[in-house]
């Protein structure tokens, strides 16, 4: 990061990328645990999942009410405004991860509870893996102040999109052939459909790294487009 003159800057630009690193490590394990409480019928751990959540939404808005101050009282410009905008966003990126928490967490509940037979048997872990690991590689992106990392985080979220589609198709099959099992493929489905969303919400964090990095809103291009943008010359 470039250094200025104004050194108290600098050490709150350090102090909000570090909490917004935290608030990212924190999300990634709530969505790791509220896959192991469904994996292993663990309801504390359901528990746990869901009172964490409240302490996620309350460092959310510390976060961007501090860089909401930074830009009043600075007044940044260029890449020190990029910055403080980017974390805004991806801040709320990672606020809706853990919304996405909850959901899995909530939806893993009633499939403990009942202790039915009837679960259909849907592979979920390597998807939620690979979408958590997605979150991961984008916030390391966003550290690194590296834009061609955005791309394989992009293409891999069509990857976990396609997973996504598979599992519904999967599952309106289990509930056809056998109607006791709708109530929990409905369950199951909600859970696959908050792993997708961690992926989509990983890609947006990717998108901001090339926003920062080159300084173009780069949400509604391909991928194609957005790999000519980083190879282009500032």
């Amino acid at each position: 990061m470039t250094k200025h003159t104004y050194s108290p800057f600098d050490t709150e630009l350090d102090d909000l990328q570090r909490r917004l690193l935290m608030l990212g490590e924190v999300v990634c394990q709530q969505v790791e645990r509220a896959m192991d409480a469904l994996a292993t019928n663990d309801m504390e751990l359901v528990e746990e999942v869901l009172r964490t959540e409240k302490a996620i939404n309350r460092e959310e808005v510390a976060i961007d009410d501090t860089s909401t101050q930074m830009i009043v009282r600075h007044a940044p410009a260029a890449v020190d405004l990029r910055l403080l905008l980017s974390v805004r966003q991806i801040v709320s990126d990672l606020e809706r991860v853990g919304d996405e928490a909850k959901k899995i967490a909530k939806a893993a509940r009633p499939i403990i509870e009942s202790e039915s037979k009837f679960v259909p048997k849907v592979e979920l872990h390597h998807v939620c893996a690979k979408a958590v690991s997605m979150l991961r590689a984008a916030l390391d992106a966003f550290v690194r102040r590296d834009p061609s990392a955005s791309t394989t985080i992009m293409r891999q979220d069509k990857e976990v999109d396609a997973i996504f589609k598979g599992i519904v198709r999967q599952l309106a099959t289990y509930m056809m052939e056998d109607p006791r099992l709708i109530t929990r493929s409905l369950d199951v489905l909600f859970i696959a459909k908050s792993i997708e969303r961690v992926g989509d919400h990983a890609a947006n964090v990717a998108e901001q790294v090339v926003y920062l990095v080159k300084g173009r809103n780069v949400r509604h291009e391909s991928i194609e487009e957005i790999e000519q943008q980083i190879a282009a010359k500032r």
